[in-house]
């Protein structure tokens, strides 16, 4: 039955490839070099007070709202990866009617140092970042792919597809591995979700995401209406496909001869091996 049901997976994953995928931006290679990349879980704010030095002069990516905390304009990270279709939808007036992902793009548009960003294919950015001379603008795929590993590996060397892509962290280690990086370390995935889950009397899911810095009430308005009309089996499944495509991250990482370290205290991520942020 799991031989059938992974051709199946092949199969269907090829079918998206050509339905969902565009050309992605050419792999880099880098030798001997380490990426620290940061993900926005509450401990990344005791990193920062512990390692803030090392964050700022080693190779970094960041992710999502990481622009909009204090602390962006100091640790300056080369990456930077947006994958959530919020960041780049607009109302009538052509913007996003969301204030934080307004300034999301104001802060990045104010960037002066060589940073690249990695957006999905088809998705639309505002102009103030295209003529940033100092951000090089990349994109990728994030069509999911599972199944058979050969086909499916075959499949993510070429940028085609990712684990499937539950959040922006499985997305990022796809974004490291295609830039080259074979020595990649991984801080602030607390992924503590399950911990600050519950069902209220009214039968309605909460979930509490917390961040390294402090989410404003808009930020809460636009999680809770995202949970609107979901079971707790519906999140549960998910971060059931979030942790599995941790492990197929770490499986095709082996094949790459790269390493993935957890370095975040108390991750909730069982896929990689754990150690100290390394000095």
């Amino acid at each position: 039955m799991g031989v059938f049901k992974n051709l199946f997976d092949t199969v269907a994953s090829f079918g998206k490839v050509l339905l969902l995928s565009g050309a992605p931006s050419p792999a880099a290679e880098r030798k001997n070099s380490r990426l620290i990349v940061m993900g926005n879980g509450p401990s990344l704010r005791d990193t920062i007070r512990e390692h803030g030095q090392l964050l700022a002069d080693s190779d970094s990516l960041a992710v999502n709202f990481a622009a909009n905390a204090d602390e962006f304009g100091i640790l300056k990270p080369n990456i930077y990866v947006l994958a959530d279709p919020h960041f780049f939808s607009v109302g009538e007036a052509g913007v996003s009617e969301n204030p934080n992902v307004v300034s999301l793009w104001e802060n990045l548009g104010k960037v002066d140092w060589n940073m690249v960003l990695y957006v999905p294919c088809r998705a639309k950015i505002p102009e103030s970042i295209e003529k940033n001379s100092t951000i090089r603008l990349r994109r990728y795929n994030l069509t999911p792919g599972e199944g058979l590993k050969g086909p499916i590996h075959w499949l993510y060397r070429r940028g085609l597809a990712v684990p499937r892509p539950r959040n922006v962290l499985i997305a990022s280690l796809m974004v490291a591995l295609r830039e080259g990086y074979r020595n990649i370390a991984i801080v602030g995935a607390d992924h503590t979700w399950s911990r600050d889950l519950w069902v209220d009397d009214r039968n309605r899911v909460i979930s509490v995401q917390k961040h390294f810095y402090k989410d404003n009430d808009k930020e809460f308005e636009r999680v809770a209406k995202e949970y609107e009309g979901y079971h707790l089996h519906d999140i549960l499944n998910s971060l059931t496909i979030a942790f599995r495509s941790y492990h197929q991250i770490a499986a095709y990482a082996a094949t790459l001869g790269a390493s993935i370290v957890n370095c975040t205290p108390g991750s909730f991520i069982d896929a990689f091996p754990r150690a100290p942020l390394p000095q």
